[in-house]
């Protein structure tokens, strides 16, 4: 377990916990999972050690291995400034 101290925004300890997070990679959404990595129970501020940030650098250059990914339908919905309340 690594020791991510504490938030830098809020001064709260750094909680482990495995994360999902997305990157957009040339106009195209890559969602990595199971990431160890500091998050903030109070603000949500997330982090992860450069170790792990080295290794999401090579999972995103990896294009075979994001070619042969599972992918997921994702909904896009475009802004209207009057938005009707149901």
């Amino acid at each position: 377990m690594y020791d991510y101290g504490q938030c830098d925004i809020c001064n709260t300890l750094m909680t482990e916990v495995v994360i999902r997070q997305d990157f957009w990679i040339k106009n195209k959404l890559v969602v990595i999972e199971n990431i160890p990595a500091g998050v903030c129970p109070q603000c949500g501020e997330k982090i992860v050690n450069a170790d792990v940030g080295k290794q999401i650098a090579r999972i995103l250059k990896d294009k075979n291995r994001i070619s042969k990914a599972p992918t997921i339908p994702v909904p896009i919905v475009h802004y209207e400034e009057k938005v009707m309340a149901f």
